[in-house]
């Protein structure tokens, strides 16, 4: 007979393996469903979290990004924000430094202040602060995204690691500042609008959506399976992992069944 040890052991890998195939065959059938090649499966990322409408949106030649501006600038930054926290501050989970929230703020309140004018652009005859436009629009957004990793990388640190590092993540002004000079430079390298490098950018900002709600999706598993605080090395988190993966492209395939089916097209939404 087997033991019940073995048993349960078995349980376990044959549960994880479900886990493994369930979510490659869900990854296949998205693959096979969205538009071909790289681009196009950066688009229909796009196509569930972005209006993607044309004029918000910077091109490759003709050719829209799979983001908008905004959005661009939003998803650039968070993944700007998390690699920078990961080299600089790597597994800590200390929240940041008192004098780096009233900056952070600021980023907000833009944020908030530029999309509310860029919207009510949209109502011939409303009133606006000024004219918007997408570098307006990129800046505001990376400054969202910026915030967005600065929160979420300590927390999703906090969630996972058993022994942890309580000092700040993001160790102060002069750590923000040093992040806030690359995205800058980031934001330049895609307001030039040069092809090859809007082709990077527009691959890396869908990378950006898939990683930030699968680190979210994580945390929410890992609190579920009742694993947060239990990793020690990386490997240990292949399961949830895994799970928080499978989610966000099951919500990224729900969201773009139901755009599709309401417009009928992978195009963004049309002014006018």
């Amino acid at each position: 007979m087997i033991s019940s040890r073995k048993s349960g052991f078995l349980y376990q890998t044959a549960g994880k393996s479900l886990v493994f195939i369930a979510v490659g065959l869900l990854v296949f059938g998205w693959l096979l469903a969205t538009p071909p090649g790289l681009l196009g499966k950066a688009d229909a990322v796009g196509y569930a979290v972005c209006h993607r409408i044309d004029a918000r949106s910077f091109h490759l030649g003709e050719r829209q990004a799979p983001l908008c501006a905004r959005c661009t600038g939003m998803f650039l930054g968070a993944l700007l924000g998390l690699a920078f926290q990961h080299v600089t501050a790597r597994r800590r989970a200390g929240m940041p430094h008192w004098s780096v929230w009233p900056v952070l703020f600021v980023f907000f309140a833009a944020f908030a202040i530029d999309g509310l004018n860029s919207y009510l652009h949209l109502f011939p005859g409303a009133p606006e602060l000024y004219k918007p436009d997408n570098l307006w629009r990129l800046l505001t957004g990376t400054g969202m995204g910026l915030l967005v990793a600065v929160a979420l990388y300590p927390t999703f640190n906090q969630t996972v690691w058993k022994r942890l590092d309580t000092r700040p993540a993001m160790k102060g002004l002069r750590a923000l500042a040093a992040l806030l000079l690359l995205a800058l430079l980031m934001d330049w390298l895609v307001w030039i609008e040069n092809p090859l490098l809007l082709f990077v950018f527009g691959l890396l900002s869908a990378l950006g959506v898939l990683l930030l709600l699968t680190m979210i999706y994580t945390v929410f598993w890992m609190m579920l399976l009742k694993a947060d605080n239990q990793i020690e090395r990386l490997a240990q988190m292949a399961l949830p992992l895994a799970l928080g993966f499978g989610t966000s492209i099951a919500q990224i395939a729900l969201f773009n069944l139901g755009r599709y089916w309401l417009t009928g097209t992978w195009d963004g939404f049309h002014l006018g």
